[in-house]
């Protein structure tokens, strides 16, 4: 290696360092902040290192919020939300690609075009269907309008296509229908693209903020995202409480991540790839 390399090597491991301390941060910050009392955390000399250990932040949002309430909801629509997606989206896919019908190319290119509607052209309609439906301050109308992602539908379809032609036609001559095929046959083939959607797909649900914040109205039928702007205090700001919150709401993804975190980059880089 010439000096000049590891120069270059030198000088990019010191950008990226800054870079991940630049990006890192803010959730220290947040951390720093809620182990403080309120009073210190706005004084004048708190300063950037942790000096004190108070977890009554985090005990107050634990057991004086609905935070309880907005995991479940979360983590109930999140879920439902996943499964459905995935399951429609994968049986649609397999219809686009492996099923002759009359309007199948036209229907393929309406689950193109959906990419070019952005989701907040489509609040005001979809907020009166939930009305009509009686669906406010329910999981439904949380759900309902987010089981639509053309990107699933897209990436399994490009698999599909992929398969030999010849598989197809061997579980046909054994006597197998659609449902073996898609069942038994793609879907064990496809783990690993379905898992990455699924954790995709999970993470975009549990980190939605405006349609939820605008179907419901009630403080216990509120998701994590929507619940941690309600966390406040009768005398003002409460920092420490609102920090302890935020990253107790963060906390779930973030194992997630860790676990997942293969899976993850996975699915950023197929649904990158489709939308690019």
């Amino acid at each position: 290696m010439t000096r000049k390399t590891r120069l270059e090597n030198g000088v990019l491991t010191c950008i990226t360092l800054l870079a991940g301390l630049i990006w890192i941060f803010p959730l220290y910050w947040a951390f720093v902040t809620s182990v403080r009392t309120e009073n210190r955390v706005v004084s004048a000399d708190a300063g950037l290192l942790p000096d004190e250990l108070n977890l009554s932040s985090y005990v107050d949002a634990l057991f004086n919020t609905s935070l309880m309430d907005w995991y479940i909801n979360s983590i109930g629509t999140a879920v439902i939300i996943t499964a459905v997606v995935l399951l429609t989206g994968m049986m649609c896919a397999y219809a686009l690609s492996q099923m002759e019908f009359p309007g199948r190319r036209v229907l393929y290119l309406v689950v193109l075009a959906s990419f070019m509607v952005p989701a907040q052209a489509l609040v005001v309609p979809q907020f009166v269907l939930m009305n009509d439906l009686h669906l406010i301050n329910r999981w439904g109308g949380i759900i309902l309008p987010q089981l639509v992602v053309p990107v699933v539908i897209i990436v399994y379809k490009q698999f599909f296509d992929a398969v030999p032609k010849e598989m197809k036609e061997a579980v046909v001559l054994d006597g197998g229908g659609d449902y073996t095929l898609l069942f038994k046959v793609y879907l064990p083939l496809n783990w690993g693209i379905t898992t990455a959607l699924g954790i995709i797909t999970f993470i975009m649900s549990w980190n939605a903020f405006l349609w939820p914040f605008l179907v419901v109205t009630t403080e216990d039928m509120m998701t994590i995202p929507v619940g941690i702007t309600q966390v406040n205090d009768s005398f003002g700001v409460a920092y420490a409480r609102i920090m302890s919150v935020a990253l107790l709401a963060a906390a779930p993804v973030v194992i997630a991540y860790l676990i997942f975190q293969k899976r993850v980059t996975e699915a950023v880089m197929i649904s990158s790839g489709v939308k690019g």
